[in-house]
């Protein structure tokens, strides 16, 4: 819940921000008639409307579980960072047409000198700005903030472009290269609105975060217990900043209630010393079975039925399968016989 608060107060200035920097952008405008200007100062109007959306649903993300969400409210992240990349690409739309208006109409390029100071301290604010969006939003798990983070920095590459444009135009007097810079920022605007889209629809759809998968593969590995005989059927869901964490944890079967909890306890822990406190584990519990002894590693257990001959070694394609890794343990047992035969 702190780091939800944490979101909504960085994505409150940041929104007031994107208020400033845009009067700051129009105010260029009017002073050179820059069609590439104005290209970035439209792009500003999505920073606001997308910093008023996610600013909504940052505080929709605060509200507490309730019966009708008991998983939370964290999907409303989602859902703006997808109204936030549509509206990235109307704005692209807009830059495009507004460049072929003015290119008829012919408009001269003006004042540079007062343009590109103005342009120049908006990019250097806008990168600082979504450095930190990118940091918080990592740290917390915040989709929102990641997006509007990204948004301000790719908007701090486009103005960069603009300027050495603008620059370019003051010293040859190019000045088609005013239009074709503003052509060539709205089709990145237009990409970058489709990647913020095609993001939260993942998200929405609980699409696999395969890098998140194979981090916690890793960390599983790495730390593994000797209780731990099998691992699978292992899901990861986002719920803004919340993880949850499903899966299937084979233990020795003569293990009490007590004494099985206890591993869940020390699995909840790893995870949550990686991932943070936000996440929310749920596994279910297995007891080993005959063909388990061959491919676990307890030491000096009381009830194994032959040795161990292989470990498996958890991946990515082996522990999402909701399966016991018990066929891959027979495959072990049969090459071996057919490397003896």
């Amino acid at each position: 819940m702190l780091a939800s608060k944490q979101n909504f107060k960085v994505q409150l200035w940041i929104t007031l921000l994107g208020l400033v920097l845009f009067a700051a952008k129009i105010a260029a405008y009017y002073l050179t008639s820059s069609l590439a200007i104005l290209t970035d100062a439209l792009e500003s109007i999505v920073n606001v409307l997308a910093g008023v959306i996610g600013l909504y649903s940052l505080y929709i993300v605060t509200k507490p579980k309730d019966k009708e969400h008991p998983y939370g409210h964290g999907k409303a992240e989602f859902i703006s960072a997808a109204a936030e990349g549509t509206l990235i690409i109307a704005a692209a739309c807009l830059i495009i047409y507004q460049t072929i208006h003015n290119l008829l109409q012919k408009k001269p390029v003006e004042s540079l000198d007062s343009g590109l100071l103005l342009v120049g301290i908006t990019a250097l604010i806008n990168y600082v700005a979504g450095t930190l969006c990118i940091t918080v939003g990592k740290k917390n798990k915040s989709m929102a903030l990641q997006a509007s983070g990204k948004h301000l920095q790719i908007d701090t590459y486009t103005t960069a472009a603009i300027i050495a444009a603008l620059v370019i135009i003051k010293y040859t007097q190019w000045l088609w290269l005013d239009a074709a810079t503003a052509f060539g920022v709205s089709l990145l605007v237009f990409y970058n609105g489709y990647s913020i889209i095609r993001k939260s629809l993942a998200g929405i759809m609980d699409e696999a975060d395969l890098d998140l998968l194979a981090q916690l593969v890793t960390i599983l590995n790495l730390h593994r217990r000797e209780n731990w005989t099998d691992l699978h059927n292992l899901r990861v869901i986002k719920y803004g900043s919340t993880l949850h964490v499903d899966c299937h944890l084979t233990v020795p079967w003569y293990l009490t209630v007590h004494e099985a909890h206890r591993e869940i306890d020390a699995l909840e822990s790893l995870i949550k010393k990686e991932f943070g406190d936000a996440l929310e584990l749920f596994v279910h519990t297995d007891g080993c079975r005959s063909f388990s002894c061959a491919i676990c590693t307890k030491k000096d257990c009381p009830e194994r039925l032959q040795p161990f001959q292989h470990k498996i070694t958890w991946t990515l394609e082996n522990i999402i399968r909701n399966e016991r890794h018990g066929s891959v343990a027979s495959g072990v047992n049969k090459a071996m016989a057919d490397g003896k035969g």
